[in-house]
């Protein structure tokens, strides 16, 4: 999960977000990884931003990133189970999603990696735009998706189903099996997956000849996903004009009040 997140961030489309890039949160109750991988500091990290939830004014989420070493900034999790279960737990109430979501000017994407599935981060997939639950291919592993009672239906079009590595069955298949809307594919790619686990300066193309299998279908992805939140945000404002009727204002000014 945590090397999807990276290629998402690697991969998200500059245009999205008007050329910012977007900030991976290790927002897994059971420890990060990318403090021992990278060799990053203690702090700043995930439980700074948990730290700060309860205050008047938070901050914001910028002041705990790190830049990796191939261009992805991210906002690391201590190792150890027991201070980032309960960091989750701060940054799925409601202060902790508005500190995630951030305030009205700020701009880019949050991609978080919750880690495994459990009641814990339920209200932070709740809230997200899009939920991406990465598996392998075998049987064994998909069979272990629909063990978890994961109730598609509540999530409305915004879940995709990643398979890592070979996978034995067609996608229409695995939709259909896991009462899943979209499933998409990702090779494994030992390439790509050594520039993400190496301290040493890297580069993930994107874009022209050289671009890895793992990193071309990345690319589709994130572009699927950055659609798909866009297509959601108009319908939403479509929602909203249709919701809104003109009145006079005080001094005969048009404004707008909701119907």
């Amino acid at each position: 999960m945590t090397t999807t997140a990276l290629a998402l961030a690697v991969a998200w489309p500059s245009e999205a977000d008007g050329g910012v890039r977007p900030v991976m949160v290790e927002a897994d109750g059971s420890g990060g990884d990318l403090m021992m991988r990278f060799g990053l500091p203690p702090t700043p990290s995930l439980l700074d931003v948990a730290a700060a939830v309860g205050k008047p004014h938070p901050g914001s989420l910028l002041g705990a990133v790190s830049e990796l070493p191939f261009g992805v900034r991210a906002v690391a999790a201590v190792p150890g189970r027991g201070p980032c279960t309960e960091a989750v737990r701060l940054l799925a109430n409601e202060g902790g999603r508005r500190v995630l979501l951030g305030g009205e000017g700020d701009r880019g994407t949050v991609l978080l990696d919750v880690g495994r599935l459990g009641s814990d981060v339920e209200p932070l997939l709740e809230a997200a735009d899009q939920v991406v639950l990465v598996a392998r291919g075998g049987a064994e592993p998909l069979t272990h998706v629909s063990a978890y009672g994961l109730k598609t239906e509540g999530y409305g079009g915004r879940l995709t189903l990643a398979v890592v590595g070979p996978c034995p069955y067609p996608a229409d298949e695995v939709a259909e099996s896991l009462a899943v809307e979209q499933v998409v594919f990702l090779p494994w790619d030992a390439k790509a997956v050594g520039v993400m686990n190496r301290r040493r300066a890297g580069r993930l193309r994107t874009t022209g000849f050289r671009v890895t299998p793992l990193m071309a279908a990345v690319c589709r992805l994130a572009r699927q996903l950055a659609d798909s939140r866009e297509q959601t945000a108009t319908e939403t404002d479509a929602e909203m004009q249709r919701r809104l009727v003109p009145v006079a204002g005080d001094e005969g000014v048009p404004s707008w009040a909701r119907h």
